[in-house]
């Protein structure tokens, strides 16, 4: 069973010369006091050597070797005085401030401060001397100013941690920002890799399963031509894509974002690649004549219709396909409604990431979509894709 704590290694070290000195001191009648003792001068090693012991207690009894080692060099003063014993209370004072409790650490200093100023007023009182003042100086230098000392050592020390914490953290939050912008990124360029090519090859698969299943030459041969240019128009956008990717120069020309204005040539090309199924493509755009909208609101609506188009393209039965565009309320309302039922002909898979990649859009721009199979007024089941997209600034449809 241990009573004791293990000392440190430095801890030791200072006894051991605190005690050698002390000694020698005394050996040498090297002594702190005047002849006015009451105790023989071998009295004077009993506080050093309890002095020495305490030293080896420093670190992990800060409290208990202070409350001691006061009484020592106390009872050192009735003796011969040993230099040693008041240099040894003097690292117990610093080491009490510097290894205690916080509470410690702050009441010390004060208490210090105030026994040395009432020492040096009493001694003044007592003595009604100048050289009283060198008490006052004296006990300053034995408590109040290790104890200070230890005080500043330890706010350097906590502010150190504190600064290292604030740098873990701060370190921290950056991964994580990094993390999730890494996130973001692979999302966005998900959704851009999707809406750019997912349209080709859904008209790529449908016409190649018509292809298959029809053997006519002439349905044949229109087959492979919307296929082949399908084919060049999604390799065309995945080299633009890959490009964007693989430049971090920053010297490509930017590309135009596709907007509302294209429509036409989208609603061109779904006409091309549904007329097949029995689809009917049309738009209805009700928004103010030269209007324009920020580029972000755009392009989500763009992307919008594309997609609700393409999965019109694989899902929908014969009938037509409706586009509405309206602006009311600082809103812009996009609303594809299509056919509803089961689809004779040939069909492509989907995975249901466009509709993903739609709610996200809408998402980053604080709107609503809702998309699913409604029924109308004459109990005809469509589906409806209908999102709307806040528009903050109405200056900019008029500019």
């Amino acid at each position: 069973m241990t009573w004791f704590p293990r000392p440190h290694r430095d801890d030791v070290i200072l006894a051991v010369l605190g005690l050698s000195g002390g000694v020698l001191m005394w050996t040498l009648g090297l002594h702190s006091t005047n002849n006015h003792y009451l105790l023989p001068g071998w009295t004077a090693l009993v506080p050093l050597a309890v002095m020495a012991s305490l030293e080896l207690l420093r670190r992990s009894m800060p409290r208990t070797i202070l409350a001691v080692g006061t009484l020592a060099v106390i009872t050192d003063q009735f003796t011969v005085g040993s230099l040693g014993t008041v240099m040894m209370f003097t690292d117990l004072m610093y080491a009490a401030v510097v290894y205690g409790t916080p509470a410690s650490a702050r009441r010390i200093p004060v208490a210090t401060g105030l026994v040395t100023v009432a020492v040096t007023i009493a001694a003044l009182a007592w003595l009604q001397r100048p050289e009283a003042l060198l008490i006052g100086v004296i006990t300053g230098l034995v408590s109040f100013a290790p104890a200070l000392t230890g005080a500043t050592l330890r706010n350097h020390r906590e502010a150190a941690v504190a600064a290292r914490l604030r740098a873990e953290q701060t370190a921290l939050l950056a991964e994580i920002d990094r993390t999730q912008a890494i996130t973001a990124e692979r999302s966005r360029m998900a959704r851009e890799l999707h809406d750019m090519v997912a349209n080709h090859l859904s008209a790529i698969a449908i016409h190649s399963t018509a292809a298959l299943s029809i053997g006519t030459p002439k349905a044949s041969t229109d087959a492979l031509a919307v296929i082949r240019e399908n084919s060049v128009q999604g390799l065309s956008e995945m080299r633009r894509l890959i490009g964007l990717l693989r430049d971090s120069s920053g010297d490509q020309e930017p590309t135009a974002a596709p907007a509302l204005g294209s429509l036409d040539v989208l609603l061109d090309q779904a006409r091309t690649v549904g007329a097949d199924s029995g689809l009917v493509f049309t738009l209805d755009d009700t928004r103010p004549p030269g209007g324009r909208l920020p580029a972000p609101v755009e392009m989500a609506a763009y992307r919008i219709v594309q997609e609700s188009l393409t999965n019109a393209l694989k899902h929908a039965s014969p009938g037509t396909v409706a586009v509405t565009l309206a602006h009311t309320d600082r809103l812009l309302s996009v609303t594809v409604t299509s056919p509803y039922g089961e689809r004779p002909g040939p069909r492509a898979p989907g995975s249901g990431a466009g509709l993903v990649g739609m709610q996200e859009r809408v998402t980053l721009l604080d709107g609503t979509l809702e998309a699913g199979p409604i029924s109308t007024d004459d109990d005809i089941k469509i589906w409806q894709v209908r999102a709307e997209l806040p528009v903050e600034d109405d200056t900019e449809l008029h500019a």
